[in-house]
């Protein structure tokens, strides 16, 4: 059963590259990456961003996202020149949609174990977030999850996801609840026609939920997990793991370091790590 949170009095305030948030060094701003993949050029760039404008480093984030830090900023915005380098990386390919692209995927998803590849379904879902103009009003901390069947995700808040059932069939999760088992292939245009009930049921103001979990009434109806739904992983360590090698970020990452890894993509993982493809 859904536990509602207390009534919100104000807008969230989740930083993002058109909205930073003014730290004691600087401007803050937050970089979605859905999924964690990223080219190792796009990281490059952005760590010369970081040292032209800001600490030298970048940070990765307990959602897998991407964070720089001392950025100049005037009024509480970018300045233009730091804004556009951003832009120029890839990584922010609709100035609308800078705070909604909040996906996480087991990063070992099509590299080794799970049910199903989700890259697939993570690319489709991106694609049907970016063409939907009002899923630009999404929170900043709206999140969707997508779990290839490993459940290395399950201690994750999630508003909208999945885990897959097998290599077709997955159960989808709607807040703390589960919902129908659907064909992968449905997966990305129902999770958006769920995302825009929620803008339809979320009110409006500072008050208008954050989370699916604080609706007043549920989504969709609630459903009972199947047996497949009901495992448990543990996070990823760091080291040689199964499709890779994965590296801790905790300190941040340089320029030098993104050059070392000899990879053309990488994963972010949710662990403030990066996965380094063995075949990448």
């Amino acid at each position: 059963m859904e536990v509602s949170t207390p009534t919100r009095t104000r807008p969230d305030r989740c930083p993002g590259v058109l909205r930073p948030w003014a730290a004691d060094d600087g401007a803050l701003t937050r970089i979605r990456v859905p999924g964690g993949q990223v080219s190792v050029s796009s990281l490059l760039t952005l760590a010369e961003i970081a040292d032209l404008h800001g600490d030298g480093l970048i940070h990765v984030t307990g959602r897998a996202n991407l964070q720089l830090r001392a950025l100049p900023a005037i009024d509480g915005s970018l300045i233009g020149p730091v804004v556009a380098a951003i832009e120029a990386t890839g990584l922010l390919p609709s100035r609308n949609h800078d705070l909604a692209r909040n996906i996480l995927v087991s990063p070992q998803t099509g590299l080794a174990g799970g049910r199903a590849d989700l890259r697939p379904v993570l690319a489709d879902l991106d694609r049907r977030l970016l063409a939907e103009p009002r899923l630009a009003e999404l929170p900043g901390r709206f999140l969707f999850v997508l779990d290839d069947g490993r459940s290395d995700l399950h201690d994750r808040h999630r508003d909208l996801g999945l885990i897959a059932l097998d290599g077709a069939n997955c159960q989808l999760r709607v807040g703390k609840t589960f919902g129908p088992v659907l064909p992968l292939d449905d997966a990305a245009a129902t999770l958006v026609r769920l995302a825009l009930r929620f803008l339809d049921h979320r009110g409006s103001g500072p008050t208008a939920a954050w989370h699916v979990a604080e609706l007043p009434a549920p989504l969709c109806a609630a459903c009972t997990p199947a047996p497949q739904s009901c495992v448990r992983t543990e996070p990823l360590p760091y080291g040689r793991v199964p499709g890779g090698h994965h590296v801790d970020a905790l300190e941040g990452l340089t320029r030098s370091d993104i050059a070392g890894w000899g990879a053309d993509r990488v994963v972010l993982t949710p662990w403030h790590g990066v996965l380094i493809p063995e075949n990448s």
